[in-house]
């Protein structure tokens, strides 16, 4: 059931199997220090009907971490200068008889402030499978599909003046490369992202394509007898990604991913200083810190103003995704999951060991 043969940390061994058999983790999980692996493991199983095995190259589905690759692209229109941090929105795609106001930018959507609504606000705890109760979620399977769904609902705030996250400002961002490039948007980002990084366990692959090599999601619910049992995840939101979520891809090749942007082979020096740092004046303060937000990445600081992590995270019905690049220590810490679970807490808990070991 559990895959990996080096030998690794002990202490995240110890962790991950803990939650392998406490928490229902199932899934890969991978922590590298510049070219050293110190954890790379796969735990349960990618089809539980024909107990098919998790592999440390198992293809998971990474809900909104993908929006990483939709910032990625827009920056690369900039570099481009096809386009302007600053233009709006509006003046790139028609968004006519809208209620998209005409003051929003690409930088507000980038970085969660264009107040415009979203087609389910899960911080309100709206939920996201709900909206496909009266629709079929197979209805929706390219970026424009979504615009009924979120586009004439009033906004919830001004740009610019508050931060909320919001799924569907990504897929206008997907819109504007479309727009710009006379692309589709995941043909763009396959060649452009994954195909220069070298990416080849990472793709844009349908939930209804039998021969696709991908862990099935499973998502846990409660019946009748209040017992958890598990429901494939084929329901809860569209069979294939698009610009604000649901590429499918490795831990190893997000890893790639990563250290192309940071050894600057996707972006312009200049683009890469600039998703690297945060660009929201506003700030979410908590108990242990801060996050602000930059262009697709959070920026996590403690009380004293340290830079913890730059992050993205995922979630849906049966998906979990935690994704962390540590700056200082250029590491990374990159957990997916095709099961529910508490993968946050688990990512936690692996932070402090990455942090605390020499």
């Amino acid at each position: 059931m559990i895959k990996g043969g080096r030998e690794m940390d002990k202490d995240l061994v110890s962790l991950f199997d803990q939650y392998y058999e406490e928490h229902n983790f199932f899934g890969a999980g991978l922590v590298k220090k510049s070219d050293k692996i110190i954890f790379a493991r796969a735990y349960g199983l990618a089809h539980k009907g024909f107990k098919v095995s998790n592999h440390i190259n198992t293809m998971f589905d990474t809900a909104s971490v993908t929006k990483l690759f939709t910032a990625v692209a827009i920056l690369q229109l900039v570099d481009k200068e096809k386009i302007k941090l600053d233009d709006r929105i509006r003046d790139i795609i028609d968004l006519a008889d809208t209620k998209i106001p005409t003051d929003v930018t690409i930088a507000h959507l980038l970085t969660h402030t264009s107040g415009i609504a979203d087609d389910a606000d899960e911080e309100e705890g709206e939920s996201y499978e709900d909206l496909f109760i009266s629709k079929p979620n197979y209805s929706i399977r390219n970026c424009a599909d979504f615009i009924p769904q979120f586009a004439y609902k009033e906004p919830k705030f001004k740009a610019g003046t508050n931060v909320s996250y919001n799924n569907c400002a990504f897929v206008l961002l997907g819109l504007v490369i479309e727009e710009v490039t006379h692309e589709n948007y995941r043909n763009y980002v396959v060649q452009n992202i994954f195909n220069t990084c070298g990416m080849q366990n990472t793709s844009f692959t349908s939930k209804d394509d039998g021969d696709a090599p991908v862990a099935e999601g499973y998502a846990a619910i409660t019946n009748e007898n209040n017992e958890v049992v598990w429901r494939k995840n084929i329901y809860s939101f569209p069979p294939i990604g698009t610009s604000d979520g649901g590429a499918y891809t490795t831990v190893g090749d997000l890893d790639i991913f990563m250290r192309a942007l940071v050894d600057g082979k996707l972006l312009s020096r200049e683009m890469t200083k600039e998703i690297m740092k945060p660009h929201s004046k506003i700030e979410q303060k908590f108990e242990w810190g801060k996050i602000i937000n930059g262009y697709g990445f959070h920026f996590i600081y403690n009380n004293e103003g340290n830079l913890i992590r730059m992050s993205k995270e995922g979630s849906n019905a049966g998906v979990a995704a935690m994704f962390a690049y540590y700056p200082e220590i250029d590491a990374t810490c990159i957990i997916l999951a095709n099961q529910t679970c508490n993968v946050w807490e688990l990512h936690w808990k692996a932070e402090q060991l990455i942090l605390t070991t020499k």
